[in-house]
């Protein structure tokens, strides 16, 4: 006997949460279904967690920089295990508080990996749901390394789950995960080893930027090996062997532990979308431009899973508000990625939103680029921060800020203005023109456009 219900949901984060929320208060009734604690990746294995091990190394970062400028007394070090402790404070009481959550707001939640069994029909377990519309929330998981040995490796999962920090890590990969990773572990006191396999770390941040900010990472004693792929794991005698190849030359890494970093897709295999008559392409889903099946209207898809936009939490909402709105009136709205800002969270962080140099010049727009690396200023100075920089491209005749780069300290959050300006249409003027608090981060707009 199978259950019916206006919106059926695969995931409990943030896409799952946002457009549950939204059809409910319109008056469907709405399932949702996790295999995993519910919650979600950035509240219980991404974002958030991280952000919390995030601060108390820039803590320590900050004290050591400080040292023999105000900051006296014996040498700061990270209590990984304290650290920890702290970390789960915030994750877990999540799953508990979302299933309250969802049952106070008369939403079904179901237990179990959720597998297509027709076009509108969910089996969890011995249970059938049936929906109007099926929402795919399911998230990303680690990319497929095809690595011999790849059961030695742990995921940013398990990696935030450490009660003891191991004193040599190998990261795979130079991406988001990889470059904060490192610089968490790199304070905590571990050595710490990225094995890339392109020619540069953090490819969607921009390449001046990034090669200011690895000043930082052999400063701090990461060791970045660049055009390496990864060949072989072993393990022997407790420790982890690492065979990699480098421009035609083998090398060896040993390790304690090992961390996949190199990535993340879809998490659309489990789900028998074939049964569901639900189309992809190159491990994608294959969607309309309102997050529709291209080939099931019963189906929408948001967040990670869609991958229709930039992998980031506030996407994921976005979109979510999107499929909810389209699913409750029909299909009327797209998404609009404008001005979307991603923060690495490195130590100095790396920031940006819009075009690449690159991109605007490939696009055909006429610019001129603001670009210094200040590590002079009065910013970076004042916490004794080596790595400041920005670049801006601004186009000629509208004065409209295609794109912002910066790498510094409290770009984090200065980036949100660039990103307010570029989706609301302002001009470089009119932030030159803004009055800022002073001395802040974002008192620095006027003189990097």
């Amino acid at each position: 006997m199978s259950k019916h219900y206006d919106l059926v949901v695969i995931g409990t984060g943030t896409a799952a949460s946002v457009a549950a929320s939204r059809c409910r208060s319109a008056g469907w009734s709405v399932a949702v279904v996790d295999h995993l604690p519910f919650g979600g990746t950035c509240q219980l294995r991404g974002c958030d967690p991280k952000k919390v091990l995030v601060g108390v190394a820039d803590a320590i970062d900050h004290s050591r920089r400080m040292r023999g400028k105000g900051i006296g007394g014996g040498e700061p070090a990270i209590a990984w295990d304290e650290l920890i402790k702290f970390k789960r404070s915030f994750t877990d009481p999540v799953p508990a508080m979302k299933e309250k959550d969802l049952a106070k707001h008369g939403i079904d939640a179901y237990h179990g990996r959720a597998r297509f069994c027709g076009p509108r029909s969910i089996k969890v377990g011995d249970e059938v749901l049936d929906g109007r519309f099926i929402l795919i929330a399911s998230g990303a998981v680690p990319m497929p390394l095809g690595v011999a040995g790849d059961e030695h490796l742990i995921t940013s999962t398990e990696f935030l789950e450490l009660d003891q920090l191991p004193k040599k890590i190998v990261l795979l990969g130079g991406g988001f995960i990889a470059a904060e990773f490192a610089h968490i572990a790199a304070r905590a006191g571990a050595q710490v080893t990225v094995l890339e396999q392109a020619d540069r770390m953090l490819t969607p941040f921009d390449p001046d930027l990034v090669g200011w900010l690895m000043d930082k990472f052999r400063e701090i004693g990461i060791d970045v090996r660049l055009n390496t792929r990864v060949t072989g794991i072993e393990r022997s005698s407790g420790s982890l062997s690492v065979r990699a190849s480098s421009n035609g030359t083998d090398e060896g890494f040993t390790a304690d532990l090992v961390v996949h970093a190199a990535g993340r897709v879809p998490d659309l295999e489990p789900l028998d979308l074939a049964a569901a008559k639900v189309e992809t392409e190159k491990g994608r889903l294959k969607l309309n431009e309102f997050l529709q099946s291209a080939s099931n209207p019963a189906v929408y898809a948001a967040g990670d899973a869609a991958m229709s936009g930039p992998p980031l939490t506030p996407v994921a909402s976005h979109d979510a508000k999107v499929a909810a709105a389209n699913m409750l009136h029909g299909n009327h709205q797209k998404p609009n990625y404008l001005g979307v800002p991603s923060v690495a969270f490195t130590i100095p962080p790396i920031a940006s939103v819009g075009l690449s140099e690159k991109q605007a010049r490939e696009q055909g727009f006429k610019f001129r680029v603001q670009t210094q690396r200040a590590s002079d200023w009065y910013t970076a100075r004042r916490v004794a921060e080596t790595i400041y920089g920005f670049k801006v491209i601004v186009e000629d005749g509208t004065d409209h800020i295609l794109g912002a780069h910066l790498v510094g300290p409290h770009v984090d959050e200065v980036i949100n203005v660039f990103a307010l300006t570029m989706r609301k249409g302002l001009t470089a003027e009119d932030v030159k023109t803004t009055i800022f608090a002073y001395p802040t981060g974002a008192s620095d707009i006027g003189y990097m456009v």
